[in-house]
């Protein structure tokens, strides 16, 4: 259990396609000794989609984690103040996200956790979900990754052929990257 006794932000936006294979990674990092401490951007708090409805997400993230959920601006605020997570994972984080990151633009509770999170110097996690990550989010992207105190999982092509210009990040990085994001190391590679 090498996450035994850290506390793990994880903040999702609305990159719904993902969530299917994204919130279970909740449950591996709890069986790491990890207390997730769930997280939700306006829209993946409260949108359903032909991926699912919100209310059963919120259900299934608060049966794994035993937490509520933030989800609002001044709910997100005190994280840093409380010094209430040793890493967070946003995890998807869509490409407005990432944009306005990028920009200092903090008007979300995903966005306003990172801030408030990031205030402590601590690692924060980007698992890129957006349709376009080699086009219109690739700005985005570039400043992120040379932002000290971020780390990314692992991401690729989401489906070259259909969707030339779309990233996707692998769920099955998540462990792995908050693990050596504690150690204050970027995973490799992180192109996959």
């Amino acid at each position: 259990m090498l996450l035994e006794g850290k506390k793990v932000g994880f903040a999702l936006t609305g990159s719904f396609c993902t969530f299917s294979n994204t919130i279970p990674q909740m449950t591996k990092l709890i069986e790491e000794g990890a207390e997730v401490i769930p997280i939700m951007s306006f829209n993946a708090h409260n949108m359903d989609t032909k991926f699912g409805k919100a209310e059963e997400f919120i259900k299934q993230i608060k049966e794994i984690t035993k937490n509520e959920i933030i989800h609002t601006i001044d709910g997100a605020e005190p994280i840093g103040p409380k010094h209430l997570t040793d890493v967070m994972v946003i995890a998807p984080c869509s490409g407005n996200t990432m944009g306005k990151m990028a920009n200092g633009i903090t008007d979300t509770p995903v966005l306003m956790a990172a801030k408030s999170h990031l205030r402590n110097e601590n690692p924060l996690v980007i698992a890129i979900s957006t349709n376009d990550g080699l086009s219109g989010s690739a700005e985005s992207i570039g400043k992120l990754l040379n932002r000290k105190h971020l780390y990314f999982v692992p991401f690729r092509q989401d489906n070259p052929i259909t969707k030339p210009r779309s990233l996707v990040f692998d769920p099955n990085y998540i462990v792995d990257t908050v693990k050596k994001a504690l150690d204050r190391e970027q995973i490799q590679p992180i192109l996959l």
